[in-house]
């Protein structure tokens, strides 16, 4: 299994910016993608988006798209997460999670479709 680890997590103002980083470890050359997901207090487990690890494709969750940029940084093993005109209702824990191979649109926004998770890092929007 890869192991990934959520750093970069905070405290922000409304409005402001925030960039969380994921770090993989282990069988990193099992993945073939890494997903960003996030889970507010009583709210369902929430799909933001994935990129591919060697090409660096990205797929968005709409709901995102235009505020949240994926990026991957390969010779570090590591994915980012850059949210920007950040709200409260972007308050949650944030995960990383990788899956090992090429599936459709709908399986990609499934968390069931993801085999390691990170730990999570907490992000905190004040207004």
């Amino acid at each position: 299994q890869v192991q990934l680890v959520e750093s970069g997590g905070g405290l922000v103002q409304a409005g402001g910016s925030l960039t969380l980083s994921c770090t993989a470890s282990g069988r990193t050359a099992s993945t073939y993608a890494v997903g960003w997901f996030r889970q507010a207090p009583g709210r369902e487990r929430e799909f933001l988006g994935t990129i591919s690890w060697s090409a660096g494709g990205t797929y968005y969750a709409d709901h995102v798209k235009g505020r949240f940029t994926i990026s991957r940084d390969n010779a570090k093993n590591t994915a980012y997460l850059q949210m920007n005109s950040l709200n409260p209702e972007d308050t949650a824990v944030y995960y990383c999670a990788a899956r090992g191979a090429l599936i459709s649109i709908q399986a990609t926004v499934d968390s069931r479709s993801y085999n390691s998770w990170g730990q999570g890092t907490q992000v905190t929007v004040s207004s």
